[in-house]
């Protein structure tokens, strides 16, 4: 089974949506035969390097609220997060701009640790609270995982995999991706937004087991009413309710 998935690394339910799929992979006997790939997907392509606000205050902002609720919605994110295991240390994330991050991921998917290098710089960017578009934070996370450093130099000082970034990104456009995760399982069934360990296994069970002919379709979408680059899809209505 091959599970393409469009994220961001400062997408916090990208992240969860990601811990969640992994959960439910472990429940499964054929975890073995499943190939995941992490696609490119900028929630926010125009946001500078050097971090400007505080989370608290970007959300305030893009979603047109208040400091308060803003901060009162990031700790519902950060309640969600925990509850898979993960920590958020959201009063210290540095939110930046996130395109050079993911033309190393691009690279690192060629090295096959795409997924090892996307899961550095979420954990990186959540719970440590690293600016991950700082080229020596890049170098070093990507060392981490075994890259090559001269190659990743190489690639943060010239505008290499960048075309890969666009064709993904494009890609998305084409099948209507407009919130992140989107996670696309055997180039057939789509599912948008953060869903249980449960579902997710279900969702892996059935596809594993019938393998149906059927086009690509998605379910679990809601983007109504959401304007912000910051929280998207289903789960941030709920978060806020």
């Amino acid at each position: 089974m091959k599970i393409e998935i469009w994220s961001d690394f400062v997408c916090p339910f990208c992240y969860i949506g990601k811990r969640s799929l992994e959960l439910a992979l472990e429940q499964v006997d054929f975890s073995e035969q499943v190939k995941v790939e992490f696609k490119s997907y900028e929630l926010d392509p125009n946001r500078e390097a050097m971090p400007n606000q505080n989370i608290h205050e970007y959300l305030a902002t893009t979603k047109g609220i208040s400091f308060e609720y803003a901060k009162r919605l990031n700790e519902n994110v950060a309640k969600h997060a925990h509850s898979v295991g993960l920590i958020f240390n959201l009063d210290t994330i540095q939110h930046t701009n996130t395109f050079d991050a993911h033309r190393i991921v691009q690279y690192a998917g060629i090295c096959n640790v795409g997924k090892e290098m996307t899961e550095k710089l979420m954990h990186a960017y959540f719970t440590d609270s690293e600016l991950i578009s700082n080229r020596e934070t890049l170098i070093r996370l990507a060392k981490e995982v075994g890259l090559d450093e001269g190659e990743v130099e190489n690639i943060l000082f010239t505008n290499r995999f960048a075309k890969r970034v666009n064709e993904d990104e494009e890609l998305a456009k084409e099948l209507g991706v407009t919130s992140v995760p989107f996670f696309v399982f055997n180039e057939k069934y789509a599912i948008s937004g953060v869903q249980s360990v449960e579902s997710f296994q279900k969702v892996l069970e059935s596809i594993w087991e019938e393998e149906s002919q059927k086009p690509i379709s998605t379910t679990s979408i809601n983007h109504e009413g959401t304007k912000t680059s910051y929280c998207t899809g289903k789960e941030c209505e709920a978060e806020e309710e």
